[in-house]
């Protein structure tokens, strides 16, 4: 087995999170992959895991050898994406994690268009709602929230503003009221987020400062998708994000509320790992979400 093979192994299984996992996706049995590391591991005369029961955790001599091996690698990548890129090729496997709600409703419509551009690609979809480690997930690329973004080694670009505006349906507000002024939502059936608390902690900017109400009411979900399917059936008010709404708004389905006071602190970020070199197949994603999404998002037409 030669040195190439061993690197492999052993970096698929840093970043897979174990043997069993590494094999998949190098198609070979966990004995096969284990044996290849122990081999290293006698070459090198150094022990790269600490091995348990639950996890495999990298030791100090693993964690050097990992990062020389990924750059070893990478440049091995780099020399066949070069030859790729003179014949005009964009292939292999791209695994994109992506926030739940936008991919369900601008994303997932658009590969067609971006796999016919690039048939030798395949594309593996992972949804999330949460923060991931890239390496942990075994994704080239992420399309993630700013406010999740906690990684200082990721190179992330902004592909639009995240408006969150306050909404309701007419039949709610037919019922209950408009409200006029934040204060107002305390008598109000704010839905909410039961994963995460500060997604309930809504802020309004104004002439006279900053506002944080912490909203409330009898309807609370895991998702930002259930929130809105609620918003929609008209069980309360919610503060949801333009790319979910901005369809609803333009139909009248949904009514904006404190129009004054939108939420624009957060961004869609497409987040990948620091390289020296970005992937061909990277590359054309990038460029293929700034197309559609940069400097306006089509829903923000309008809305």
């Amino acid at each position: 087995m030669n040195k190439l093979e061993e690197m492999t192994a052993f970096v698929h299984a840093v970043e897979h999170r174990g043997f069993s996992a590494a094999a998949r996706e190098l198609q070979l049995t966990p004995s096969a992959v284990s044996k290849q590391i122990s081999r290293l591991e006698d070459r090198l005369g150094a022990r790269l895991f600490h091995r348990t029961t639950r996890r495999l955790n990298l030791t100090q001599e693993g964690r050097a050898f990992y990062e020389r091996c990924v750059a070893v690698l990478d440049e091995i990548q780099q020399a066949e994406q070069a030859v790729s890129e003179l014949r005009g090729q964009v292939r292999g496997v791209l695994r994109v994690v992506a926030v739940a709600a936008f991919a369900r409703a601008h994303l997932l419509p658009l590969f067609p268009e971006f796999m016919g551009r690039f048939p030798e690609l395949k594309v593996e979809l992972r949804l999330s709602e949460r923060s991931v480690d890239l390496i942990d997930v075994g994704a080239d690329v992420a399309l993630q929230l700013s406010e999740m973004i906690d990684d200082e080694s990721l190179v992330a670009k902004k592909l639009f503003t995240n408006r969150r505006l306050v909404c309701a349906t007419p039949a709610y507000l037919d019922r209950y009221g408009i409200p006029q002024t934040p204060e107002d939502l305390l008598d109000h059936n704010c839905l909410t987020h039961s994963s995460f608390v500060h997604f309930n902690d809504w802020e309004f900017e104004g002439p006279n400062g900053t506002k944080v109400m912490r909203v409330a009411g009898n309807f609370e979900a895991n998702s930002a998708m259930a929130l809105y399917e609620a918003v929609l059936a008209g069980i309360g008010v919610a503060r949801l994000a333009t790319f979910m709404v901005g369809h609803d708004l333009s139909t009248g389905k949904l009514v904006p509320l404190l129009t004054d006071y939108v939420h624009e602190k957060s961004s869609l970020l497409v987040v990948y790992p620091h390289r020296r070199h970005l992937s061909t197949k990277v590359r054309a994603f990038v460029d293929f979400l700034s197309e559609k999404f940069t400097p306006v998002p089509p829903w923000e037409r309008g809305v």
